[in-house]
């Protein structure tokens, strides 16, 4: 359950439900998104996070439990909410007659922006993600990752205070995912609240401040993320002395033969932080040079692949 006594601002729900005839897509979620920080919501394909979205986006209403955004409710309060909210789906719905430019115009004009104003701010933003020697091409001969990041501008043209983003990644190239995260850290440092559903869980690693996990409808309880990000976790090493192979390494660290060598190093499993920061001092002491020692994994892959485990 969210925490009570949190701020207004940012996104609060509580025993949210939504079915489907017969499917039950969410059965029961609870979490808070604070203002300010990127949050990201976390599950396997099927797990209700893109119904869960239309629902805080006012596009569906739930069955029962309640979603306030900024203190508002979206089935009753739909206009405020929207004039506040950025929405970003999985895949563009262009029209089909309009250029790049003219889209982000056209989304503008919808949230009353007078007609040089909608022009300044779709000249900005397809400055700010990269798209602006595209401002006349038609909108649906755009490639995949070229509509998400048009996407992202269509949410962002009127200033929203909240941003949902589903899949926002999806298709980008290496240095477009660099700018949205960029993007959208510099949008949280100005106070917006955003939550963000990815598979690219590399990249929430990288960003987000939160993370709420969701398998087959509910949230994972706290217990259960506490037991799995605190299993053993498997840390890459990279040394720089020559000759020194796994059966070396296990010798120095004094662990059973569970070391696996990879093309660059080795995987080396320890219990804690706290053990590997001593393992790390142990192979030092040895002296082995070390060129790299890092999580194999980060925090939120961790948690997602230990609760698949523990299923």
């Amino acid at each position: 359950m969210p925490e009570r006594g949190i701020s207004e601002r940012g996104i609060i729900v509580e025993n949210v439900r939504r079915s489907f005839g017969a499917a039950h897509a969410v059965r029961d979620v609870s979490f808070a998104a604070r203002a300010g920080a990127v949050t990201g919501l976390v599950g396997p394909n099927g797990s209700g996070k893109t119904t869960l979205l239309l629902m805080l986006a006012s596009l569906l209403q739930p069955d029962a439990g309640t979603i306030r955004i900024h203190g508002l409710d979206p089935s009753t309060s739909t206009a405020e909410v929207r004039a506040q909210l950025g929405w970003m789906p999985d895949s563009l719905g262009a029209w089909p007659s309009l250029s790049v430019h003219d889209t982000l115009v056209t989304t503008a004009r919808l949230y009353d922006l007078p007609r040089a104003a909608a022009d300044a701010r779709a000249a900005e933003l397809l400055a700010r993600v990269g798209l602006m020697e595209l401002a006349k091409t038609p909108a649906r001969v755009l490639s995949r990752g070229q509509k998400q990041l048009l996407g992202l501008a269509r949410a962002l043209v009127h200033n929203p205070s909240v941003l949902l983003l589903d899949e926002p990644a999806s298709g980008l190239d290496a240095r477009a995912r660099v700018g949205l995260r960029e993007h959208l850290r510099e949008l949280a440092a100005a106070g917006c609240t955003i939550l963000i559903s990815s598979h690219v869980l590399s990249e929430l690693d990288e960003i987000v401040d939160d993370a709420v996990f969701i398998e087959a409808g509910v949230t994972v309880r706290a217990d259960r993320l506490a037991q799995a990000s605190a299993r053993e976790r498997q840390w890459r090493v990279r040394v720089l002395t020559e000759g020194i192979g796994s059966d070396r390494l296990a010798e120095v660290l004094g662990a059973a033969p569970s070391i696996r060598v990879e093309r660059t190093g080795f995987l080396v499993p320890f219990p804690s932080d706290a053990a590997a920061a001593a393992g790390l001092r142990t192979i030092l002491t040895a002296g082995i040079d070390v060129a790299e020692f890092a999580p194999a994994l980060g925090d939120i892959e961790h948690t997602y692949l230990d609760l698949g485990d523990q299923s």
